[in-house]
């Protein structure tokens, strides 16, 4: 079953069930109505010529209007392309120029920035202009504005095949460009099967939808909750930063199932004050995309001690491909991280040296993962796609996670680090590589290197060494103002430290361990 058919399933069983609830206002759409609104979408994209492989772009804020738009281009066979509604419009309309979309469903706010990025960019697709987001109602508003000039004819929903595209998500590149990732519809499904199998859903549970669409763990949210029936909590990107205002979302939504990054439960435990809520309806969390100190999730595990807790690791490429639960009692002189666990009983799994070869259990070296999550390559990028798979023979395809790790006597892996320029930041992927491409744009700036430091106990922080050109140096405000212009906000650098000419190694590359030191 693959995945619109998952909410055509759960449209049949639970027609009048809610199945998004709005997490502020707490307005729903039943399960019904979902189901056909995601049909109008299918009927409008192929009326507008929307073929299978077809990408069709997603510029809106997290709403039921984004949910019944990812499932209509799914029945129509495209493939859905969301970016971050609050990235600036020139890296959206990169992300959509690249993987060269058909449509784009926008939401009005966005369009003319939107709209002009495109155009400069000498390829403009199609638009479906949605006035706002709430409820589905102005998506259905557009979809009617646009039926009165041109009625759309009810189309066949396209039976997708395993490997047929379903999404591209967009990371940040080291080459100074966002890179897509490429997930078909096997690899979502292997994974939500998976993700089934382990914690047992129910149509009574309540998801926590905490993730950006364009971010991977939203896969996890979106399809596992609407696969068995339940309810699915969409929490805006604002709400998402309140700890207090989630504390009380998880209480008066009763939500059964959190999943977020760790730096969102760090901040509930210390300004949550969750001892005057009651959480007793969590049975699940689950936390990924970064390491979770242990100080922080021992302190929101006493303030929460009823859940399943579960580390679950994997990069964009795989999703969730190891996976560990955390014990009921976590040792007052425990410091360090947990285990990012075993591998999951569909996948594969080996440790390398750097020339490929497998180490021995106990030693370091780059965890590289196989099975029907890895995807099948990066868009448009052939030479990346050869580099991040292990040239072995057979019929593995060994996808090399860039990831350190340490099998443990048990089993399970420990995590050690990354071996590129690599982090994460709030659970989102961050190269370094990228933010310097940024920051080498202003015409003041002779030199600019970026490190990453992981001392900060709220999570990793992100320091940029400049030289400057001549005597003027651009303010703060100016050069976060600047980066805002070409980087989403979690990219934006923590802080900027002047030097005459940046330190140099005998080869005359930056000393970046040097810059780390005085970091």
């Amino acid at each position: 079953m693959w995945l619109h058919q998952l909410l055509d399933e759960s449209v049949r069983l639970r027609a009048g069930e809610p199945a998004i609830v709005e997490g502020r206002d707490g307005a729903t759409i039943d399960y019904e109505r979902l189901g056909r609104l995601s049909d109008r979408v299918r009927d409008r994209l192929v009326a507008l010529g929307v073929a299978p492989g077809d990408r069709v772009g997603i510029y809106l804020r997290k709403s039921a209007e984004a949910v019944a738009s990812i499932f209509g281009i799914l029945k129509a066979g495209g493939v859905y392309v969301p970016v971050d509604p609050t990235a600036p419009a020139v890296r959206n309309a990169f992300i959509h120029h690249d993987c060269a979309v058909k449509v784009a469903i926008v939401e009005r706010a966005f369009a003319e920035d939107y709209r002009s990025e495109m155009s400069e960019l000498g390829t403009l697709p199609e638009f479906i202009v949605v006035d706002g987001t709430g409820q589905g109602v102005h998506l259905e508003a557009a979809l009617d504005r646009l039926d009165q000039d041109a009625p759309a004819p009810a189309a066949a929903t396209i039976e997708s095949a395993p490997d047929d595209l379903a999404y591209i998500l967009y990371t940040s590149g080291s080459t100074g460009k966002p890179k897509g990732v490429m997930l078909t519809h096997e690899n979502a499904t292997a994974f939500v099967d998976w993700a089934s199998r382990v914690f047992e859903p129910q149509g009574s549970d309540v998801f926590s939808s905490h993730a950006p669409f364009h971010f991977d763990l939203s896969i996890l949210d979106i399809y596992l909750s609407l696969k068995h029936g339940a309810r699915l909590v969409l929490i805006s990107a604002e709400d998402g930063k309140d700890p207090r205002g989630l504390a009380e979302l998880i209480e008066r939504h009763r939500i059964t199932n959190w999943y977020s990054a760790p730096s969102t439960l760090s901040l509930l435990a210390q300004f949550g004050k969750l001892p005057e809520r009651d959480l007793s309806c969590l049975r699940t969390v689950l936390f990924a995309g970064e390491v979770f100190p242990v100080a922080h999730l021992r302190a929101f595990k006493n303030l929460v001690p009823g859940p399943r807790y579960f580390n679950l690791y994997g990069p964009t490429e795989t999703n969730v491909c190891t996976w560990y639960e955390i014990p009921e009692t976590i040792p007052d002189d425990r410091v360090d991280p947990y285990p990012i666990g075993v591998t999951c009983d569909h996948l594969s799994s080996i440790v390398v040296d750097p020339a490929g070869r497998e180490v021995d259990r106990g030693d370091e070296g780059e965890l590289c993962i196989a099975g029907p999550n890895v995807l099948p390559g990066y868009w448009g990028l052939p030479e990346r796609t050869a580099e991040c798979f292990l040239p072995v023979d057979g019929a593995e395809r060994w996808y090399r996670t860039g990831d350190i790790v340490v099998e443990q006597p048990d089993g399970n892996y420990r995590y050690v680090g990354r071996r590129d320029r690599m982090v994460k930041k709030r659970g989102y992927r961050v190269e370094l590589g990228e933010i310097e491409a940024c920051l080498y744009r202003h015409p003041a700036l002779s030199e600019a290197a970026v490190v990453a430091s992981t001392d900060d106990p709220a999570g990793v922080t992100v320091t940029a060494h400049l030289a400057a050109r001549g005597a003027e140096r651009p303010s703060l405000i100016e050069l976060k103002t600047f980066c805002a212009q070409y980087l989403p906000v979690y990219m934006v650098p923590d802080g900027f430290t002047w030097h005459d000419a940046l330190p140099k190694t005998s080869t005359n590359k930056i000393d970046y361990q040097s810059l780390g030191r005085s970091n």
